[in-house]
């Protein structure tokens, strides 16, 4: 049996995986803050924003705020247990066995 857990794919992705983490400090972001924080393009932002909500690590609020449209993002109970578990298995990683 290996000592190595199996890494979430969802999470197993920069932008991801970067999006969740900061999440995790925030609770909830606006799509412009989380684009400029990853450094990400729009485009590439939302369709990994979907796959977030789609395995239900986020929830995506839109809204409008000042007559412009808003997007809002925040983690949800499984995005925070998703990520807590990925951590604890990329330490398996770490660990050395001696």
């Amino acid at each position: 049996m290996s000592d190595f857990k199996e890494l979430d794919p969802v999470l197993h992705s920069q932008l991801r995986l970067a999006v969740i983490s900061l999440l995790i400090s925030v609770k909830e972001a606006e799509f412009t803050y989380i684009k400029e924080k990853t450094g990400s393009t729009a485009g590439n932002l939302s369709v990994q924003l979907q796959k977030l909500k789609d395995a239900g690590y986020i929830e995506i609020v839109k809204q409008y705020k000042d007559n412009y449209p808003q997007t809002i993002c925040r983690i949800t109970k499984e995005g925070i247990d998703a990520f807590e578990i990925y951590v604890k298995n990329l330490q398996s990683y770490l660990k050395v066995k001696k």
